[in-house]
């Protein structure tokens, strides 16, 4: 069985709380969650998989967490690793980088050699622009607590099916 390692930033909570919901829609067995801002790259380096959460601070900036953390992502080995993201941002307050960290993110594990899985369509999103929009879609899962809490856990389910069939056997 594959270990799966679900790593977030978070200075709200909000983050965090997504990182829980997706582990158990996952399945608990096999998956640990923990916080960026307390880990290495060899804490990375255990899972097979990683899923990394981040949200999207003032026009389009790394959360604290993550931006101390890119110091070590290129000593993480990446090569063959399949990453799964999932970012947090506000549409509405900051349409012009909605989730623009999970695109920072995403640019950044790319360049060391991830295979990023889990991309998700733009349906039901209202925003300007996005580093994580890219092919029509966004990276990966876009979560907006802030004007669309209710459908945080249906697009969590959803977009864990998307990421479950994506990983090899």
């Amino acid at each position: 069985m594959k270990t799966i390692g679900v790593f977030f930033g978070s200075a709200t909570g909000n983050t965090r709380d997504a990182a829980v919901k997706i582990k158990a829609a996952l399945g608990d067995e096999g998956v640990t969650v923990a916080n960026i801002g307390k880990a290495t790259a060899a804490d990375l380096n255990r899972f097979d998989v990683l899923i990394l959460g981040t949200s999207t601070w003032g026009s389009g900036d790394w959360q604290d967490d993550w931006a101390a953390f890119r110091r070590q992502i290129d000593q993480v080995n990446w090569s063959g690793k399949c990453v799964a993201l999932f970012g947090l941002g506000d549409q509405y307050g900051y349409a012009d980088t909605f989730v623009d960290a999970m695109g920072l993110l995403y640019e950044a594990v790319v360049a060391q050699g991830a295979k990023v899985i889990g991309a998700w369509p733009d349906l039901d999103y209202e925003f300007e622009a996005s580093c994580a929009h890219r092919d029509g879609g966004f990276v990966g899962l876009a979560l907006d607590a802030d004007n669309q809490p209710d459908l945080t856990e249906t697009r969590i389910r959803q977009w864990v099916r998307i990421v479950k069939g994506e990983l090899p056997s």
